[in-house]
C-alpha cells in the first residue's frame, strides 16, 4: 500500500510535537509539511531538541501543509478548525481535529461551553466525533473531518461504556474525581501551571464548570439511551503525563464484581488498546506512560450500591496524539494499531 502523506497544523504544541514523534515510526504514513505560528521557518529540532539528527524539516503555514498532504491533523485551541476543514474538504483531504470544534453535536452546547457559534454548520455534516472502541463504525469513507475526542472524556467514557450500555447504573447518579498531568495545560506559559506553583501540590479547578462536561455528557447519553447528567471535577497532578479519573455511578439492581469485571472484559476482549485489570488491582498512571493504552479496574461497594472504575490512560497518547492516530488507521484502512504498538516502560 502506498503511503499517506500526513501533516501537522500546530505542530509546536505539546499535542502536535507528539504526534510528529509517533507519526515518524508509522510504516504507512509518511510526514509531508508541519506548521506553526510561533516558529514558522525556524527547524523543528530548534524547537524540540529530540528531534536532532531524525528530522530537519522547517515549520512552514497551514495552506502548505493542507496542500501537501493527504490527512492533515490540526493541534489548535477551539474556534480555528473550521476554516481549516473548509479548504481540507475542498481539496478532498481529510482533516483530524484535536481541538473542540467537531467534539459536540449540537451547536447550542458548543455555543454555550465555548462561547462561539458554528460558522459552517454544513461542514459538521462531513464530520464524525470518534472514540474508536465506541464510534469506529462511523468512519465510513463518506467522513472528511474527524473530532478526535478530549482526554478527560476517552478516560471517562472508556469507564463507563460497557455498565451504562447494559443498563447497569443510573445515568445522572455518575461522578467522576479526574486527575491529569500537567501537559494537559498545553505548552502555554499560565501562572498554574507554572513549576512554583504546581509541584508539591494537588488542587481542583474549574469546578462544575470544565468545557469536558458536555462531550462527557453526550457520550453516557448515547450509551444509555436517554439524556444524563454527571458531576465532573477535574484536578491538577504535580507529573508530566497521565489521567486517573475515579468515577461512581449507582448501581440499577444488585450485581457482583465478579460479574461486572466479566462484563467488562467481554465488552472488550476485541480491542488492543482496553486493558480490564484482575479484580482488586487498581489502574495506575505508570503503567500506561507513552503507550495508546487505557487500563481499567473495576470494583463493586455493595454497602453503598455503587460500581467504582478506576481508568488510566496517558493524556498524550490515548488521550490526544495516539488516538488521532487511532482514527487515522481506520479511516484509512491501515492496522488500528499500526504506529501506536508501545509497550510502556516499566519505571
Amino acid at each position: 500500500m502506498e503511503k499517506k502523506k500526513a501533516g501537522i497544523i500546530g505542530a509546536t504544541g505539546y499535542a502536535g510535537a507528539e504526534l510528529l514523534r509517533l507519526l515518524l515510526t508509522h510504516p504507512d504514513v509518511e510526514v509531508a509539511a508541519i506548521s506553526s505560528v510561533s516558529y514558522e521557518g525556524q527547524e523543528m529540532a530548534e524547537v524540540y531538541r529530540n528531534f536532532l539528527g531524525r528530522l530537519n524539516m522547517v515549520l512552514t503555514d497551514q495552506d502548505d501543509v493542507i496542500a501537501k498532504s493527504d490527512v492533515i491533523f490540526a493541534s489548535l485551541p477551539h474556534g480555528l478548525c473550521e476554516e481549516i476543514g473548509a479548504k481540507c474538504v475542498e481539496q478532498g483531504k481529510i482533516l483530524i481535529d484535536l481541538g473542540a470544534d467537531f467534539r459536540l453535536s449540537k451547536a447550542e452546547d458548543y455555543e454555550k461551553w465555548y462561547g462561539l457559534s458554528y460558522r459552517r454548520p454544513e461542514l459538521h455534516e462531513k464530520a464524525a466525533y470518534c472514540i474508536p472502541e465506541l464510534h469506529r463504525r462511523r468512519l465510513t469513507s463518506s467522513i472528511s473531518i474527524i473530532g478526535n475526542p478530549g482526554c478527560y472524556p476517552t478516560s471517562i467514557a472508556l469507564g463507563l461504556a460497557p455498565a451504562a450500555q447494559a443498563g447497569k447504573i443510573v445515568g445522572n447518579s455518575v461522578i467522576i474525581d479526574s486527575k491529569s498531568g500537567v501537559t494537559g495545560a498545553g505548552r502555554g506559559l499560565t501562572l498554574g501551571s507554572h513549576y512554583p506553583e504546581c509541584n508539591e501540590a494537588f488542587s481542583a479547578y474549574k469546578v462544575a464548570a470544565h468545557r469536558h462536561t458536555p462531550e462527557i455528557e453526550q457520550t453516557l447519553s448515547e450509551l444509555l439511551g436517554e439524556p444524563a447528567a454527571v458531576t465532573f471535577v477535574p484536578h491538577l497532578l504535580p507529573v508530566n503525563r497521565g489521567i486517573i479519573s475515579t468515577i461512581y455511578a449507582t448501581l440499577t439492581e444488585e450485581i457482583s464484581a465478579e460479574a461486572m469485571h466479566a462484563l467488562y472484559t467481554d465488552f472488550y476482549q476485541d480491542e488492543p488498546f482496553v486493558r480490564v485489570l484482575p479484580l482488586g488491582v487498581s489502574a495506575d498512571i505508570k503503567n500506561v506512560k507513552y503507550s495508546n493504552y487505557c487500563d481499567l479496574s473495576i470494583f463493586i461497594d455493595p454497602r453503598t450500591h455503587r460500581l467504582i472504575v478506576v481508568s488510566a490512560i496517558d493524556n498524550m497518547v490515548k488521550g490526544a496524539a495516539g488516538q488521532a492516530i487511532q482514527n487515522m488507521n481506520i479511516r484509512c484502512g491501515f492496522a488500528e494499531d499500526a504506529g501506536i504498538r508501545f509497550i510502556p516502560p516499566a519505571f
